[in-house]
Formats: structure tokens, sequence, C-alpha cells
């Protein structure tokens, strides 16, 4: 199983750049940031230093979306930043929830990030790609280039078409049951359009905090850290009971049950601890979404995900003990699960 940190770009830069190059010393192999242009710095610039200061560590956004940026403009700075520094890229895709909406439009459409993923995919790897009537190619492009693109889903719409397209699944919560359901949707999708399912890369991404015991204190204070996250994956799951209904067939009823109390959400707080607009979200939630206890908790949870066919957990470090969970993850639970 590989790991990736996950950190908003807020200022200093250096912070993220930093904290990055803390998570390659303990083992990180990826290292993501969030992508909202007015309620952070610009990931892309911040990458460029985070590349130069690691090794191997490979970047992305989790996650882009194809409506902030220009496609062309998109795959030219992967290409860049590749063509700077080695192939060590990943494009994270979305629909935009809070980059769109802070800005007053609504999330992109599967069919906008479906097209979106082609032209970027082919023209970071210096193909030909059609921007709507005029097809275009980029001539600095050099042999060997690539980008893969990963797509982040919920839906079942959006999970076939993650299991179609994309060459990775990224999914923002670490439930058991859910991830065991939406990954199947998503290597069956694959199996169905003639797809090789292992070709399709799984990554769970939830907020980890580890605690030096499993005291109630000590799980209560984890839990306070980590409950935003119930908020912003309520997001996405208040958008699928809009479409779908809360009691249908298309998403489960896990999923949907804990967002009944949920009464608005103001981006101002997004993806942070203390978010005001959280605490709809029931210590359950946060116990199964996120990970939460001492280092042997965070290592049970995590082979019974890989045991899914997850490659790869992604860890949310927005809390206040930032260097000591890397740091707990780079001498305990990384060995665990890489050895």
């Amino acid at each position: 199983m590989d790991f990736g940190l996950v950190l908003q770009t807020d200022p200093p830069a250096s912070r993220v750049v930093s904290l990055m190059q803390r998570a390659e010393r303990n083992g990180f192999r990826y290292g993501w940031t969030f992508d909202s242009a007015v309620l952070w710095q610009e990931p892309f610039v911040i990458y460029s230093q985070i590349l130069a200061g690691t090794t191997t560590l490979k970047v992305g956004p989790m996650v882009t979306n194809p409506g902030t940026r220009t496609w062309e403009v998109t795959a030219s700075t992967f290409a860049t930043l590749n063509d700077m520094f080695g192939n060590r890229t990943v494009c994270g895709i979305g629909r935009g929830d809070s980059a769109m909406r802070v800005a007053g439009r609504s999330p992109n459409t599967l069919a906008r990030i479906s097209d979106a993923m082609k032209v970027i995919r082919a023209l970071a790897r210096g193909e030909e790609a059609d921007l709507g009537g005029t097809v275009v190619r980029f001539p600095w492009i050099r042999p060997g280039a690539e980008l893969p693109v990963w797509m982040a889903a919920y839906g079942p719409k959006a999970l076939k078409m993650t299991g179609e397209q994309a060459d990775g699944f990224i999914l923002q919560l670490a439930d058991l049951y859910l991830t065991e359901y939406m990954v199947r949707t998503v290597k069956d999708a694959a199996v169905a359009a003639g797809r090789d399912p292992s070709e399709v890369t799984v990554c769970v991404a939830a907020p980890a905090y580890v605690t030096a015991d499993d005291s109630p204190e000590a799980l209560a204070h984890a839990r306070e850290q980590c409950r935003w996250f119930g908020g912003m994956v309520g997001n996405h799951v208040a958008d699928l009971v809009d479409k779908y209904g809360a009691h249908s067939a298309a998403v489960p009823e896990e999923l949907t049950d804990y967002i009944k109390a949920r009464q608005g959400y103001d981006y101002a707080h997004h993806g942070r601890s203390g978010n005001p607009d959280t605490r709809f979200v029931p210590d359950e939630i946060v116990d199964r979404f996120c990970l939460i206890g001492p280092a042997d908790r965070h290592i049970e949870k995590l082979k019974a995900l890989r045991a899914l066919d997850v490659d790869q957990f992604a860890l949310y470090d927005m809390h206040d003990a930032q260097e000591t969970v890397i740091d707990a993850y780079g001498t305990h639970v990384i060995p665990a699960l890489t050895t």
C-alpha cells in the first residue's frame, strides 16, 4: 500500500513544502493538496517548490476540476512540471465542489469531466486533442511523458465513469462497507468496458489522527479534530440526495442517513478542524469515515482497506497534530503496511 499526505495550501507556502518534505522522509510517496482558488493559494505554484525540495514524491490536486482553468492550461501546467521533474504528477479531478461554488458557479457535469479528462491526459502525453473544433498538440512534449488522471466519485454514474475512463479512483472516506461497495462498482464498470480492473488505482482519502492511547478523552479529542470531514463529505452526499432521493437504490443509505440533520454549510470553514457547520456529524460517522486512535488501530483498518483492493491511503492532515501524525505513520504505520 502506498501513502499520501493531503494538505490545504494555506500560507505560508513554505510550511506546506516543509510538511511534504517531512512526509517523504517518513515514507509517504504522494503529496496532495486541495485546489480551490478563492479559498487557498495556487497549488501548482507550490507543487514546483515541493518537487524541487523532494526526490521521488509525486504531487497533484485532490482535486482539480474542469471549470476553473481551461483544459489546455491545466494540461500544460502538469506537462511542464513533469518535464522539469520527471513524470512526478497525478491529475486528480472532480466536479469542483468548493472551487466552483465559492465563485458563484455550479459544480461541473460528468459529461464535462469526461471530456476534460480525455483532453488533459492526451495533451500532457504529447498527443493531439480537440478543443471544441480546434485540434492542438504541444510541440515541446518529449517522448515518454505521462499523466495519470484519477477521478473522485461517490454517486453511481460517477463511479461507473471512473471505472470506464479514469486511471485511478479517489474515494474520500475510509468506511469499510462503503469502500467495498464503491470499489466493486468501479471495478465492475472497468470490466464491462473491456478494461483490466487492476489498472484502475484505488486511493482512499480520509483524516487520520494518532492518539497516545484509547482513553475516552484521547478519542474524543481526535474525533473533534476530524469531525469536519463528515461535513465535507456531506456536501457531496447532499447533492446525491437531491438527485436520487434519500431512499434510492442508487445510493447506499449508510451514506445518506447521517446528513438528515445537516443545515447549511459555510465554505469559509471548509476542510478545517473546528468547523461549526459539522456539529450534525455523529461520532459513529467520524469513526467510520476516518482513522483515529492508537497506531495499531490505524494498522488494523488499513489492512482491512488493503484487502478491499485499496492501493493508496491519502492522509488528510488538517488538525492540531500535523507533524506528530506524519511521524507516527512513518515510524509505526507505513512499515506495517509496506513490509
